[in-house]
């Protein structure tokens, strides 16, 4: 049954935690993503709800989930990598079923530096307002993408994105009346295999549906081996499911997500700082 209520991020804890189960024990935020939202139900038109639009193209259930999984993770539920994929540790593969009350609890407890809010009592199903630490820099780099790079800019830099990542011969075409095909490259894998490739980029704030997918897909019947649809948004169910459907040419989706874990990978206008942590060992001047 199709749900039409946004859940809250409490009650997304249950069914993220069934997802990677489903997915093998662990998963890149993408493919907990789709399977959470598979799990739970969730109907197009919540899917497509915007957590704010005038910050960047981060859906409303992609926000919960990421505050979701930073409950979790505290909670010694769940971890992640450097490289983006999640998983559950040993204390979450022994449960069957949480309760994610207990856990809210638990986990606002721990913050100790926190001041009571004395003129409103904060509910325990209330989503943060801010996105958790780590994720911050996910919701800037969204605002930098929609508002300071016109398309002609976001398709240049898809085309030194591709070319980074190993893509020959990549060409901006841009030309109108063409379903949307924005350029074309060719993929080599390991020097010997090559495949053509068409693709189409979108600096769009919403998700795209699978009539664009579609569009695109006819547009590129003939002329190519793959298409790869890359958005600064979010792709609907459908989409995804017809990117994939069986017995039509390929289509490889990236959303906002994964481009922005991609801009991070390749050091494209994005840089990870280390900071230097001192730590005073009082062991040692006792041996003096």
């Amino acid at each position: 049954m199709t749900k039409t209520v946004l859940p809250t991020f409490d009650q997304l804890m249950n069914p993220l935690l069934n997802a990677l189960r489903s997915l093998g024990g662990s998963g890149s935020i993408e493919e907990i993503y789709a399977k959470t939202v598979e799990i739970a139900g969730l109907s197009e038109d919540v899917l497509s709800q915007l957590h704010d639009a005038e910050k960047g193209s981060q859906t409303e259930v992609g926000y919960r989930l990421a505050w979701a999984r930073t409950y979790l993770k505290k909670s010694d539920l769940l971890e992640n990598s450097s490289r983006g994929v999640w998983s559950l540790t040993e204390k979450a593969k022994s449960l069957d079923v949480i309760d994610s009350n207990e856990i809210v609890k638990f986990v606002r407890s721990l913050d100790k530096s926190e001041k009571p809010d004395l003129s409103k009592k904060r509910l325990l199903h209330e989503t943060p307002r801010e996105l958790p630490e780590g994720e911050q820099w996910r919701e800037k780099l969204s605002m930098t993408l929609m508002q300071k790079l016109d398309p002609a800019a976001f398709e240049r830099l898809t085309q030194r994105i591709l070319r980074e990542s190993g893509f020959i011969h990549v060409e901006v075409t841009g030309r109108t009346g063409d379903g949307g095909i924005d350029g074309k490259g060719i993929a080599r894998i390991n020097g010997f295999m090559s495949f053509h490739v068409l693709f189409q980029c979108k600096r769009y704030k919403g998700s795209v549906s699978s009539s664009e997918i579609r569009d695109f897909r006819g547009a590129m019947v003939g002329r190519a081996d793959k298409g790869l649809f890359i958005t600064t948004g979010s792709f609907t169910p459908a989409a995804v499911k017809e990117a994939t459907r069986d017995g039509a040419p390929p289509i490889d989706l990236v959303d906002g997500e994964e481009l922005a874990d991609k801009l991070k990978e390749l050091g494209l206008g994005v840089k990870t700082v280390l900071v230097e942590q001192v730590s005073i060992d009082e062991s040692w001047f006792e041996t003096v």
